[in-house]
């Protein structure tokens, strides 16, 4: 159990974040992501979050600006060649971070909970910060109860997943462990599209995102129509 100092809770969540749009890369609540940070904008919000509450958002840009007229309204919107951004991402936490002689950072993130962008605010140094609304993710800092996955389904799928990508995997290691720890891990590595990876970030349960992740692998698997009781 971490101490105390460690950890964050629902109430002392930040008024305002700097968040890290990154195409393809997904953080999830209880899940650990290691960065390579070299460009300046990104030091320089490294060096304020290390300097402040050590959290900066995890968020992918969005596809398009068909799709941008859909989200909540930004400043980014007005500035030429800024993408807009997804509405939710996943707020994480600095627990590991070194300096290399080449001047980067390598940091490791742990997700401490998602959050819906109320408005993005003007950039600061560079990088840029949202007003995030943490309402409707309680439960990713204060979770109820255990889940209860399909854990025979999903590793059937799994299986078939890995051997049509080519990748290899240590099967002792995904059977011992459990079942939030493994969805989780699952949907940061494996390699969905964006808008897969978004549809598993805003699944509002563990069991929910176990089901989109199975339905996914498993079109994947059979993508021309996938099983018959393909869950989505």
């Amino acid at each position: 159990m971490r101490a105390p100092g460690f950890t964050t809770s629902f109430a002392d969540l930040p008024a305002t974040l700097p968040v890290f749009p990154l195409a393809g890369v997904l953080l999830l609540p209880g899940g650990r992501l290691p960065l390579n940070i070299f460009e300046p904008r990104y030091l320089a919000m490294l060096d304020d979050a290390l300097a402040s509450n050590r959290m900066i958002g995890m968020i992918q840009p969005s596809a398009g600006p068909e799709q941008a007229q859909e989200q909540v309204p930004q400043l980014a919107r007005e500035q030429a060649g800024v993408p807009p951004l997804y509405p939710t991402g996943c707020a994480g936490r600095i627990v590991q971070f070194s300096e290399t002689e080449d001047n980067r950072y390598l940091i490791t993130l742990t997700g401490v909970t998602r959050f819906d962008i109320t408005q993005e605010v003007a950039s600061m140094r560079g990088y840029r910060r949202v007003v995030p609304d943490w309402t409707a993710y309680r439960s990713d800092i204060e979770p109820t109860g255990r889940a209860a996955i399909d854990r025979d389904r999903l590793l059937a799928a799994l299986r078939g997943y890995f051997t049509q990508k080519g990748i290899k995997a240590d099967w002792e290691v995904i059977e011992r462990t459990d079942d939030v720890r493994l969805v989780t891990m699952l949907a940061m590595i494996c390699p969905f599209d964006a808008s897969e990876k978004q549809a598993l970030l805003v699944a509002r349960e563990i069991e929910e995102r176990a089901g989109t992740m199975i339905a996914l692998m498993e079109m994947a698997i059979h993508p021309t129509g996938g099983t018959d009781n393909a869950r989505h």
